[in-house]
């Protein structure tokens, strides 16, 4: 830690979310710059769609980075939010610098995603073991952004409905029990 913090957790704690929130920090930021690559070079089907929502992604992307920053401020800590830290730091692979075409930006993306809501939801599951509920908060609110983010991806890869669904009942398979709710 670098900085006093009067917030009421151990300082061993505290470290530590601070060293997970750096991580974090590492991966927002390497995400946002993997984004703006897919944004400045795609081309193909759906360009303009694909181009717009990329960039949206991309400012989600930042702003996640300066919530990771701010929290780990909170608890004292000095957020290392440098390209050059960013680059070191993050758990992300480097993106595809193959990559043009629309689909393979968005196999790419998807990729990147679920890797950093898995890192978000580690996170979670740690900060909860810390019994650290505020860092919880804001990684779960943070992850359910990222994957509705990850959501609409996906959809771009997944056209058409499957077999078997019905449209216009819920989307349930037509053998489905219809006292069970679904996942819509």
């Amino acid at each position: 830690m670098n900085f006093p913090s009067h917030v009421n957790v151990a300082s061993e704690k505290r470290e530590e979310i601070i060293d997970l929130l750096n991580t974090l920090l590492a991966d927002s930021i390497d995400l946002h710059w993997q984004i703006k690559q897919a944004h400045w070079n795609i081309r193909g089907t759906h360009f303009y769609s694909r181009h717009l929502l990329f960039d949206d992604l991309a400012k989600h992307a930042r702003k996640q980075a300066d919530e990771f920053a701010e929290r780990a401020g909170t608890l004292g800590g000095y957020a290392e939010g440098t390209i050059r830290l960013a680059a070191k730091n993050s758990e992300l692979p480097e993106y595809d610098l193959k990559a043009v075409e629309s689909e393979d930006h968005l196999k790419a993306l998807v990729d990147r995603f679920a890797r950093y809501a898995a890192s978000i939801r580690g996170g979670i599951q740690r900060c909860d073991e810390l019994e650290e509920p505020i860092t919880v908060d804001l990684l779960t609110q943070v992850l359910g952004d990222v994957e509705l983010d990850m959501w609409f991806l996906e959809s771009h890869l997944n056209g058409g409905a499957r077999p078997g669904m019905r449209p216009g009942k819920g989307g349930r398979d037509a053998g489905a029990d219809p006292s069970r709710p679904t996942n819509a």
